[in-house]
């Protein structure tokens, strides 16, 4: 099925003659507008901190989809926003903690419902230094924060299909460092 199977009408025009183009577009056969469906722009932040060991900040999630896995804080980048000042404001909406420093590390492609609507995003992880944790506070978003030692977390309890692979891909990264 198309990915653009849902829009009937030209963006541009209004014109039902909005017919696909190719796998990613669809062209509008009124005024000739053609519309590119790419990934949005997703951020996912890594949060570190050393007590008694290294410990990862999880988040449950309050919403669908996955509402009630775990979830690292995140989200999607606003318009007029680099995706580092997206990732900053998804970790102080979800979490209440202030980001002095992004450390980008990896993209994964994903799929994300909302609304009915499957969003294709590209899910780029950064590792976020935070000027302090105390204060840290689950809201928006997340339903619950968890400081996690990384050898205590199982991939599997993760419910979006990018957050886990790149949990996948944060352990290994963990273990070449140990």
């Amino acid at each position: 099925m198309h990915p653009l199977h849902q829009f009937r009408y030209c963006p541009k025009c209004g014109s039902p003659r909005f017919v696909d183009h190719n796998f990613k577009s669809k062209h509008c056969e009124a005024c000739g507008f053609t519309y590119y469906f790419n990934p949005s722009a997703s951020t996912v932040a890594l949060i570190e901190r050393e007590v008694e060991g290294l410990e990862w900040l999880c988040v449950r999630r309050a919403k669908e989809p996955a509402k009630g896995t775990l979830d690292l804080p995140g989200g999607f980048s606003d318009m007029f926003e680099t995706s580092e000042e997206g990732v900053c404001r998804e970790v102080k909406e979800e979490t209440g903690l202030e980001v002095d420093r992004t450390e980008f590390l990896f993209s994964l492609p994903n799929q994300y419902e909302y609304s009915g609507f499957l969003v294709h995003t590209i899910d780029m992880f950064y590792r976020c230094h935070v000027t302090s944790t105390e204060g840290a506070r689950a809201a928006d978003d997340a339903g619950e924060l968890l400081w996690l030692r990384p050898e205590d977390i199982r991939p599997e309890d993760f419910g979006l299909m990018s957050i886990r692979k790149g949990v996948q891909q944060l352990l290994a990264m963990y273990r070449n460092q140990i």
